[in-house]
């Protein structure tokens, strides 16, 4: 199996609250984790110029890639709520299409098709048109960020992974978005105890749960 891991997603700290403890677990392992981020989520922070957003969010993804050790994150700039006509228009899709046959990851993580973001629902949407292009053949996970419960898809197969020895990475790569005050307010909490729910359904201390769309 390709030690190669994907995540495909929105905003720069949807992989750390959906997956994080588990990318963390996997570079850990000494897997190659590597993460598409569709915008930089200029529009958090609409009293700032565009491009110094930008450049905050892209420097605390930086910082939280390498705190996972992740080796590699990189942003398309895409504007948020268009996501699905930019991709085509700044070819994202042929460059991923291409990445994707040349690396066959063995994994890919993206959105969960219940999440009620508009931009996340578009990920989702393109990464299972992606796949199904590209006759992906390795397994496609789903996390969850701002759904916290999944309503469709209840009986696909479900990736449980024990995090507990990684999870306080998890914690300490999303704290590093300091710029983003209202979502470390709003979710930290979920994050905190959707990891210990999973994780004594599961036996253990912390773990995330997956499931598998494709």
């Amino acid at each position: 199996m390709s030690s190669i891991v994907w995540v495909i997603c929105a905003h720069n700290d949807d992989q750390i609250i959906g997956a994080g403890g588990t990318l963390a677990k996997y570079a850990k392992e000494g897997k190659q984790v590597e993460t598409y981020v569709m915008s930089f989520g200029e529009a958090s922070h609409m009293h700032f110029k565009a491009e110094i957003t930008a450049e905050m969010r892209a420097k605390e993804s930086f910082e939280s890639n390498a705190i996972l050790g992740g080796s590699l994150i990189q942003h398309f700039g895409l504007k948020e709520g268009k996501f699905l006509d930019e991709i085509k228009e700044k070819q994202v899709d042929k460059f991923l299409l291409q990445e994707l046959k040349e690396k066959k990851p063995g994994k890919i993580f993206t959105h969960s098709i219940d999440d009620p973001h508009p931009d996340h629902q578009a990920v989702y949407k393109f990464v299972q048109d992606l796949t199904k292009k590209s006759h992906y053949r390795g397994d496609v996970y789903s996390f969850n960020v701002w759904n916290p419960i999944n309503i469709r898809k209840r009986n696909v197969p479900k990736m449980v992974v024990d995090i507990t020895e990684t999870f306080q990475t998890k914690i300490k790569s999303f704290k590093v978005h300091r710029s983003q005050k209202m979502t470390l307010f709003t979710l930290l909490w979920n994050v905190y105890l959707r990891a210990i729910l999973i994780g004594f359904n599961n036996h253990c201390r912390y773990a995330e749960e997956f499931y598998k769309i494709r």
